[in-house]
């Protein structure tokens, strides 16, 4: 992925026109075929990886009629980059010259990612012989394959060019493929309407009324620092870069603002902005800078409500599965809760004051919406409803809230505002409200209340969710906001959390699997969802339950272990057992925004960093219990310089490089 560009093929390189298979660029399918035969026969592929998240190596070899010997003579490479680049290098190691004749078959539907995605391609279209490759037109838009050298064949009907190769004894030779998207003017297709395509891509419309040709990705550059991991355990060096390398694929740039950046959601499913995801992987990734989250909030602020009424203030957002428990929720409710959140922390990274005051007002807006939304004129239950007016009331909508509230009282102080004292004895009367009405108390200790419904009865499910109410946020000095949860609560839930019918080895149910409803594949009833084990990590960490955030920490590694460090969004919770596997989930988005900012954020959290670069502190409270042994964290950002830190085994920190001035807190 290097989006808007992609790739999506099986380990054999092959795209037969199946499935997914095909070359994508702004969120249409260029090429759904492309299958190479040599000497009469598909070569034997012999190993197909991702060298990168925009590139992929496929090897294998060619057998020829009347070959001796167990040894194959001809190897083939295939270089496929998600830009709609491949090289196809063939190489002999035979004593006599040899003469390749090679196929390539081509073709395309011009479908829609969004259709692709939910089985509904379009037919193949008619292709017609153009320059030195091929041509397909749809309404608007056009798929061109340019190649050289030029084909001694092109046979427009069946989609094919064909080639005879003169190989030398012990030489080489390649062919490369160009595969882009031309846009015309008119018809439905054209990119002048600002079509939005169903998983969220927008087309830059051309500049002139000529054929706009697409080829190459004008890829951004990473928003955020090198940094890198060096651990005892190596799965972790490798998970760490891995993610990051997701991350780049998945970075767009806002088509207002080039110069604001952020990451899409996921493939294949969220491809564009999901606020949501969006400010989770920006905060996530704060450790290695603020840029990331500056491009993410500024787009936002953009999107979001600024005309007089009930929404003021809202950031917009789609509705998601809960589970069989509660009706959806609102992403656009948890965006806006996150915005102020994302913004002040930010600040205590690094974020330059002059960002902070021009993104004040929007986070003004949000903090705005949540005093509204939780005292209603009619009068209300001092909650934040989720997704309508009535309710339900989410026990992570509250913690979401509870954070907003006390870190946009942080905010708020930078400008002398007397909001910030209200909004800090509203967050105080959340706290005495969820502490009585959502603490259930049971022969086994309690447990939080999954939500209470309109007429406030309490629904008392155990799942995941309850891991946000120990992510309190980053204040001042270095200290943890307080928490919903008093501090005999809060060591309750981690001994939930912590327990076999919520964690599965691989990490945490979406849903206690002594619940009814229990499905290990459900989205949001039992599969595992990699961001909230790792803010529950983080959560047990900073709470002091290092053993728990220890076992989560390691259950995740080894899941990305077997999913060849690349995490999807979630997998399913079915129990681990001695020589198991975590199981992928059918529908998860892999890679995916959350999973791979989850995996950053799961790792860094064991450096316990907690800067505040306004007051030119930083503080650094590793987990004792060293749960991977020694690990050297470089390449990280506080107060826009280079940051370093060392964490022996013994579970001591040592900053090795920091800004000039910044003092270490306790």
């Amino acid at each position: 992925m290097a989006l808007p560009a992609l790739a999506v093929s099986p380990a054999s390189g092959q795209l037969t026109g199946h499935g997914m298979d095909g070359f994508y660029r702004d969120g249409r399918r260029i090429l759904s075929r492309c299958e190479l035969q040599v000497a009469g026969d598909e070569p034997l592929i012999v190993q197909g990886r991702l060298t990168g998240a925009d590139r992929a190596r496929f090897i294998g070899t060619i057998r020829r009629a009347g070959e001796r010997g167990p040894d194959p003579e001809i190897r083939m490479e295939r270089l496929r980059s998600a830009d709609g680049t491949e090289q196809i290098t063939f190489r002999s190691s035979a004593a006599r010259p040899v003469r390749l004749p090679v196929e390539i078959r081509l073709g395309t539907d011009l479908a829609e990612l969004g259709s692709v995605a939910v089985g509904l391609p379009g037919p193949e279209l008619r292709a017609a012989v153009h320059g030195s490759g091929l041509r397909w037109s749809g309404t608007g838009v056009h798929a061109v394959v340019s190649v050289t050298p030029s084909p001694q064949d092109a046979l427009a009907s069946p989609g094919l060019l064909r080639w005879e190769i003169d190989l030398p004894p012990g030489g080489h030779r390649t062919i490369e493929l160009r595969a882009a998207l031309e846009y015309g003017t008119g018809g439905p297709g054209s990119p002048s309407g600002h079509h939005r395509y169903p998983v969220g891509i927008r087309i830059p419309g051309p500049r002139t009324g000529a054929l706009t040709p697409r080829t190459r990705s004008d890829r951004p550059p990473r928003p955020w620092t090198a940094a890198r991991l060096e651990c005892d355990d190596h799965r972790a060096d490798a998970l760490m870069a891995s993610s990051l390398d997701d991350l780049h694929g998945l970075v767009m740039r806002d088509p207002i603002a080039a110069a604001d950046m952020y990451v899409a959601g996921g493939f294949p499913w969220r491809c564009g902005l999901a606020p949501v995801e969006a400010l989770w992987a920006a905060r996530m990734l704060l450790p290695l800078g603020t840029r990331l989250a500056a491009g993410t909030l500024r787009a936002l602020a953009r999107s979001q409500q600024a005309a007089p009424g009930a929404d003021f203030g809202r950031i917009p957002g789609a509705l998601r599965d809960t589970g069989p428990h509660s009706p959806p929720s609102c992403t656009g409710i948890e965006a806006t809760l996150l915005f102020p959140a994302v913004l002040a922390e930010a600040r205590r990274w690094g974020l330059p004051e002059q960002e902070t005051e021009r993104l004040l007002p929007a986070a003004e807006r949000c903090l705005t919406w949540l005093r509204r939304v939780t005292d209603p004129p009619g009068g209300g239950r001092g909650y934040v409803p989720d997704p309508v007016p009535g309710g339900p009331y989410r026990c992570e909508t509250q913690a979401h809230a509870h954070r907003a509230a006390l870190l946009g009282a942080d905010l708020l102080d930078v400008c002398g505002s007397a909001d910030a004292s209200a909004l800090r004895d509203w967050a105080a009367g959340l706290r005495t409200r969820f502490r009585r009405d959502f603490w259930l108390e049971d022969p086994a200790g309690g447990r939080p209340a999954a939500l209470l419904t309109a007429d406030g009865r309490p629904v008392p499910h155990l799942g995941s969710a309850t891991a946000h109410l120990l992510d309190t946020g980053l204040l001042g000095g270095g200290t943890s906001a307080p928490g919903l949860l008093d501090p005999a609560q809060a060591d309750q839930l981690a001994g939930l959390l912590g327990s076999p019918a919520m964690d599965s080895g691989w990490g945490l149910r979406g849903l206690s699997a002594k619940e009814s409803g229990y499905n290990p594949f459900g989205h949001r009833s039992g599969a595992v969802r990699v961001h909230e084990t790792a803010i529950a990590a983080a959560g047990l960490a900073a709470a002091g339950h290092e053993q728990v955030a220890g076992a989560l920490t390691r259950g995740v590694l080894d899941a990305a272990d077997s999913f060849g460090h690349r995490l999807p969004e979630m997998y399913a919770g079915e129990q681990r057992t001695t020589g198991g596997a975590p199981v992928p989930h059918p529908s998860a988005c892999r890679p995916a925004a959350v999973a791979a900012g989850g995996a950053v954020h799961i790792l860094v959290a064991l450096a316990g960093l907690r800067p505040d670069v306004p007051a030119g502190t930083v503080s650094v409270r590793p987990l004792a219990t060293a749960p991977l042994g020694a690990m050297q964290l470089t390449g990280l950002s506080v107060a826009e310089q280079p940051f370093a830190v060392r964490i022996s085994r013994l579970g001591m920190g040592m900053v090795e490089t920091a800004a000039e001035g910044l003092q270490l807190g306790s």
